[in-house]
């Protein structure tokens, strides 16, 4: 179904393209011992180094209390399979009245998608101001769609290899954030790439076509698709 989106080829260029060296952190999650929680550790920092060590090795942060970093590698993982996307009829006859672009606004979904007025937001300055450098330095990609020039909807997250962490995404208008995650994965399927992850699952991703694999299996598949 994925491949029914109309992609472009400077689009699909943005998952291959070259990433610029990062800094080394001291931070090496290579060694963390899974147990039984989703939460896995607490404390580092958000440098980009940190960050790509973290995502390589299964984990991703959120702030847990006032100042506090936790990084979590949930017991059973959402996925997203590259060619498993769920296109209704409804949403291929809305979606003609959005465009979608790639990396043209990153702070800006950021910022959307960390709206104090949403429900459970976890999206801080401070988060921003870190994933805009990994964008900056080419390991973090967002989809913008756009009604004219207006943003509308979106979603943003960490590309490693061929491996994609989804972190993200708001709509302001019915269905714009899944006419985002469809052409996100159309896109990403003709890049070639293999793994994306979506954290944890919800009712609403599933029936998109989200699936839960257990740790264990998302740890394989991500180490291939890292490795790729």
């Amino acid at each position: 179904m994925t491949a029914q989106w109309p992609v472009a080829d400077e689009d699909v260029a943005r998952f291959t393209a070259p990433q610029r060296d990062i800094p080394d952190t001291e931070w090496d999650f290579s060694h963390v011992v899974f147990g039984d929680d989703d939460l896995i550790a607490v404390g580092a920092d958000l440098e980009v180094g940190t960050l790509l060590n973290a995502y390589s090795n299964g984990l991703f942060p959120m702030p847990i209390g006032r100042g506090k970093l936790g990084w979590f590698s949930p017991v059973q993982r959402g996925v997203f399979p590259i060619d498993g996307f769920h296109v209704s009829g409804s949403l291929r006859k809305h979606a003609k009245r959005f465009s979608v672009r790639f990396d043209t606004r990153f702070t800006e979904v950021m910022t959307a998608c960390g709206d104090e007025k949403r429900e459970h937001g976890w999206i801080n300055d401070e988060f921003i101001v870190a994933y805009s450098e990994l964008h900056r330095l080419g390991w973090a990609h967002s989809c913008e769609v756009l009604i004219d020039d207006e943003l509308v909807g979106g979603v943003y997250g960490v590309r490693i290899g061929r491996f994609f962490a989804g972190e993200s995404m708001f709509h302001r208008r019915t269905d714009a954030s899944k006419v985002a995650l469809w052409a996100l994965t159309a896109t990403m399927a003709a890049a070639g790439m293999r793994l994306f992850d979506v954290q944890w699952t919800t009712p609403h991703l599933v029936s998109l076509g989200a699936v839960d694999v257990p740790r264990a299996e998302y740890l394989r598949l991500l180490s291939e698709a890292r490795n790729a």
